[in-house]
């Protein structure tokens, strides 16, 4: 069973779909709260972030991102009268959950994490990401369903808590999501939106979960780069595990 999610200013959409597994109800709710933005921010006006922090999260990257690359691409293209800042083919991914900056988290607790998680009670899964949203700093695929995402932050969440980090965000407040721009000033949202809308005809692409990566995650310029820690794979559906308590 799925945690359940909360209405939380601080995510986009504030509020949870009404379905968590409906693809139509996701995707017509991520499109109506990002209509609903009326200027952007700069994605990378963000406090403490600069190109010397460094934080553990968990991720799932995308080493051969195929189908998925092709498609970024042609979105990418399509707004590129925008001037915002693309997210390259070797940078796509999905945050699932902060641990905490790296002068905050000890090799120890690097290594109790890992070993909490080496037997997850998470299936592989896959997802499939749809063209096209945005929030008020990026444009971004919205994935659905959303629920074996929220399962596995929620796993990851509880490893985390045993393992003593600092942790994101609960999953409460957990909105999956997979970026493909930055935005990188403050300006009316509405040229973004009417570019973006267009692409919503795309079709979707399927992405597998097998795996997700503790990864250590820096900015370079107006990017996102990092060093995978390790890959942890997800057990097949066929193999269940116990909840972490």
């Amino acid at each position: 069973m799925s945690p359940e999610l909360d209405t939380d200013p601080s995510a986009f959409p504030s509020a949870p779909p009404a379905s968590l597994d409906d693809p139509e109800v996701i995707i017509e709710h991520d499109w109506r709260a990002f209509q609903s933005v009326e200027r952007t921010a700069d994605h990378w006006d963000r406090p403490g972030w600069s190109e010397q922090q460094r934080s553990y999260y968990w991720m799932h990257t995308f080493p051969d991102p195929g189908e998925l690359l092709q498609r970024t691409e042609h979105c990418q293209r399509a707004l590129q009268h925008l001037g915002m800042d693309p997210v390259p083919a070797d940078g796509l991914h999905v945050t699932v959950l902060r641990v905490g900056a790296v002068d905050q988290v000890s090799t120890a607790q690097v290594e109790h994490l890992l070993d909490l998680t080496q037997q997850l009670p998470v299936s592989a899964f896959h997802v499939l990401a749809h063209p096209l949203a945005g929030s008020r700093g990026a444009v971004r695929y919205s994935l659905t369903p959303w629920k074996p995402l929220i399962r596995l932050h929620a796993a990851l969440h509880a490893a985390g808590k045993q393992a003593g980090v600092p942790g994101g965000p609960p999953t409460a407040a957990f909105r999956p999501h997979l970026g493909i721009a930055y935005s990188n000033q403050e300006r009316s949202a509405s040229a973004v939106i009417d570019a973006v809308a267009p692409l919503r005809s795309l079709p979707p692409v399927p992405l597998q979960f097998t795996a997700v990566d503790l990864v250590e995650l820096r900015r370079q310029d107006r990017t996102y780069r990092w060093r995978t820690i390790r890959s942890i794979p997800l057990p097949s559906a066929a193999r269940s595990r116990t909840p972490f308590t």
